[in-house]
């Protein structure tokens, strides 16, 4: 079966402002990329669904989700938090990119698609149970890896990040779940601040130096993350495919290249096929230099679709 490839218009239709690093020309320019490398037609393409207030309770506090309803505005702009802002298009972008991850989800495990690529906006794993920062609303592979869990039965799933900002909010809401494993790499110091302790079993944290490349991701992968994997025994893969820890990325300082991506793709994938049944959904987080974000991403895509 084909590659899913999952969007939407409203997703675009998110705004925080002129000079926002997340704007609306990251999800084209990866779309363009795919087109002029001749992918884009050999994907399987769908529209993202609305999440339902059903599907995101799973992950969010019901009070969280009808305070962050109420904010929405319809005509200007409102701060969330100091770098997070909605406009009157982002709840319904909010919804559909939590939707695609709930879509992919159900694709993959059902057998329709191969594997599948959520392009959409806003990014979620900043996203707590109970708070919006760090440019995201709703955390979307987590609204994901909780429907396969619950809606499929899946007993175990593991949540990879590769974005190069700690994932806070995926580790909240999960940090008493012992069905999800959760292993990040990301730069430290910087946005949010955090590097807590791994917990083996449960969550592997690898924080890597500025300056870093492939190498030092290669490793954290080999030596703390596959272990780790090979031991929880997933039954699904959610990953989290930030790819502002590429060179040039306006706001962090890693040095990694689009075939350090194609090698972490293959990887995982590798390993979904011998061990998960083949299940792998991706879902963007990061990446703000538009060029690397679009060479990155689709060196990622070419890899699902290939590996």
């Amino acid at each position: 079966m084909p590659t899913a490839f999952i969007t939407h218009l409203a997703c675009a239709a998110h705004e925080m402002g002129a000079g926002h690093p997340e704007q609306p020309a990251r999800l084209s320019a990866i779309d363009d990329h795919l087109r002029a490398s001749g992918r884009y037609d050999l994907l399987s393409h769908h529209q993202a669904p609305r999440a339902t207030i059903a599907q995101l309770e799973r992950v969010h506090a019901p009070d969280y989700i009808k305070t962050l309803r109420s904010f929405a505005p319809t005509e200007r702009l409102i701060a969330i938090d100091a770098d997070t802002q909605m406009g009157p298009g982002s709840w319904e972008a909010a919804l559909r990119a939590a939707g695609a991850a709930v879509l992919a989800t159900d694709l993959v495990i059902s057998g329709d698609a191969d594997r599948a690529f959520c392009n959409v906006r806003p990014p979620g794993h900043h996203a707590e149970r109970a708070r919006s920062m760090g440019f995201c609303f709703f955390n979307n592979v987590a609204v994901g890896a909780a429907h396969a869990l619950d809606a499929h039965g899946l007993e175990r799933v593991a949540i990879l990040d590769f974005d190069v900002h700690f994932g806070n909010g995926t580790v909240d809401i999960f940090a008493d779940d012992p069905r999800v494993l959760v292993c990040s790499t990301y730069e430290y110091p910087l946005y949010p601040g955090m590097n807590p302790a791994s917990k083996p079993g449960h969550e592997i944290n690898c924080p890597l130096p500025a300056g870093s490349g492939g190498d030092e991701l290669r490793s954290a992968v080999e030596s703390e993350w596959l272990p780790a994997l090979s031991e929880f025994r997933p039954q699904m893969l959610f990953l989290s495919a930030g790819f502002d820890g590429a060179v040039h990325d306006p706001l962090a300082g890693l040095n990694q290249r689009p075939s350090d991506y194609e090698w972490l793709t293959d990887v995982l994938c590798d390993f979904a096929s011998e061990h998960c049944e083949n299940r792998v959904v991706s879902t963007l987080e990061g990446g703000y230099d538009l060029a690397q974000l679009a060479a990155c991403a689709a060196a990622h895509i070419a890899r699902l679709m290939e590996a």
